[in-house]
């Protein structure tokens, strides 16, 4: 059975005690933890505040899965920190920076192959999410060349099918080329939407991030690819919508309609 999380990003200003009472309201026992200023754990004080965090989580019934940590992927005190609470992945996403692409994914890789010491010290994980437009990788593709050769117990892809969606490319096939490499998938949903008139010279367009049954990522066609492959890792609820206000309505609503294509 696959690990059901939640990006806990929306709730930053709870205390994490409240957090955890909240996290369980919605319906999940574990999440992802970011690890980011104006946090509740803050990268500076990692070392010391993400072992506490995780065991007053912990005390409330909430795991913490993994963490996305706003840290140098050589900063030692991120994997001795993860080391301590018993947190064994930290997801990452690499951004363009300015710099074409494939400068970019070198840069990227090197970054990787400084860090895998560390992970193999620590026993933690890379997991490195594909994210559309000026990221490295935009898509499937994108992450197998990133991510060739490399151990996928160290540095692996947090899949994202809304992003993949976005960039254009099929999502079984996706699964197809990155399986090997897949240590999470991230579920969110959206589509491009116009935001200028039919009498534009020339169109523009706006990401709408939507519930999970309404954008152009098919959570059907996704979780049934998964059960096809034998996915049997976490699955983390992203709760990203562009109706932030609806945030609680709308992942009570995604949860429910993922559980029911799970147990299809």
């Amino acid at each position: 059975m696959n690990q059901l999380a939640l990006f806990v990003k929306p709730w930053k200003s709870l205390p994490l005690p409240r957090l955890a009472q909240h996290v369980r309201s919605l319906g999940f026992d574990a999440i992802e933890l970011p690890v980011r200023p104006g946090f509740p754990v803050e990268p500076d004080h990692i070392e010391r505040d993400l072992p506490a965090g995780v065991r007053a989580l912990a005390d409330e019934g909430v795991r913490v899965l993994n963490i996305t940590a706003a840290c140098a992927l050589d900063d030692e005190r991120l994997y001795n920190a993860c080391a301590a609470a018993g947190v064994g992945m930290n997801r990452v996403m690499f951004h363009l920076a300015g710099r074409d692409y494939l400068s970019a994914e070198a840069a990227a890789r090197r970054q990787l192959e400084a860090a895998l010491l560390l992970c193999q010290r620590y026993g933690v994980q890379i997991g490195i999410q594909n994210h559309s437009r000026a990221f490295v990788p935009v898509h499937a593709m994108g992450a197998l060349s990133l991510l060739r050769d490399l151990d996928p117990r160290y540095a692996a892809l947090v899949w994202d099918p809304a992003h993949q969606a976005l960039e254009g490319m099929d999502s079984d096939a996706a699964l197809d080329v990155i399986a090997a490499h897949l240590c999470m998938v991230n579920l969110k949903n959206a589509y491009w939407r116009r935001t200028s008139g039919p009498e534009a010279a020339e169109a523009t367009w706006r990401i709408w991030w939507t519930s999970g049954a309404q954008g152009r990522a098919s959570w059907r066609r996704v979780i049934a690819r998964l059960r096809k492959l034998d996915y049997r890792g976490p699955i983390c609820f992203s709760a990203e919508y562009s109706a932030e206000e609806r945030v609680d309505e709308l992942i009570r609503q995604d949860l429910d309609y993922a559980r029911g294509l799970l147990a299809e």
